[in-house]
């Protein structure tokens, strides 16, 4: 639980870090490389993907298939967005056109995490910067996410400036999440945008969720759907957010309830 102590704490900020010179060429030159192959329409992305998770994971260009395993072409086949079924596919009120536009760029974020390199946060920042236009409806400037974050759709999720989302996130975004500016979305959180009938497990609600600029949701909290997070507000180590939470409050517990007003 967050004490009184910790809140008057101010958060550091990030120390600046960098590769050697080659690699910061490389890095640059992967990404530009890219993000070229997934815009330019020369290519299907499925395929663009496929091929740069291949060279990922195994390090060397397309392979024969003749020549490979079973095992071997099922691991194949799966880098390919278009042979892999996502769980958001399965639900009924998915948007098919907007989730298979932004599939590839999904299935490649997910599996870049999983790969060496997503642990590099020299190159997996700048990685994911690069994907997040193409994935969510709105992102603004300075996105930086860590690893192992995932969300429902994409398509419903709005970033605004300087927004940090760390470790092993979930943004269940069916209804819609707005997130403002200099939001800090710590490790484990989860913010929900759609719940079940307490009756009818099959009929769905989805209202949207709402987090204010200046937002600080801390370790394993939790914001359940249709829920209005004010500004400057912060919502201590697993607490479970179950109404609104007014502008400067601080609250904790489960129910989230309101123990500070900043100043």
């Amino acid at each position: 639980m967050v004490t009184l102590r910790d809140l008057d704490t101010t958060i550091k900020t990030y120390r600046e870090l960098s590769a050697q010179a080659l690699a910061e060429q490389d890095y640059d030159g992967f990404l530009s490389e890219l993000h070229t192959s997934l815009t330019d329409g020369k290519k299907d992305p499925n395929e663009v993907v496929r091929d740069i998770l291949f060279e990922i994971y195994y390090g060397a260009a397309q392979p024969d298939r003749e020549n490979l395993s079973l095992a071997a072409r099922a691991a194949f086949h799966s880098l390919d967005p278009r042979n892999t079924a996502t769980e958001p596919e399965y639900y009924t009120d998915i948007d098919t056109k907007r989730y298979a536009e932004r599939k590839p760029m999904i299935w490649l974020w997910q599996m870049f995490d999983r790969s060496p390199l997503g642990q590099n946060s020299l190159l997996a920042h700048p990685f994911r910067r690069l994907l997040a236009p193409l994935i969510f409806k709105s992102v603004g400037d300075n996105f930086k996410c860590w690893h192992y974050v995932e969300w429902s759709y994409g398509y419903n999720l709005t970033f605004g400036n300087n927004v940090v989302v760390h470790r092993n996130v979930l943004l269940d975004d069916r209804g819609g999440i707005e997130i403002g500016d200099n939001v800090s979305i710590s490790d484990y959180a989860n913010i929900y945008s759609h719940h079940h009938d307490i009756y009818d497990i099959h009929k769905i609600y989805t209202p949207p969720t709402r987090i204010g600029n200046g937002v600080r949701i801390t370790y394993h909290a939790t914001v359940l759907a249709g829920m209005t997070v004010g500004d400057n507000a912060l919502i201590g180590t697993n607490a479970v957010v179950t109404r609104d939470v007014e502008a400067n409050h601080v609250v904790v517990g489960i129910p989230a309830k309101t123990v500070k007003i900043k100043n």
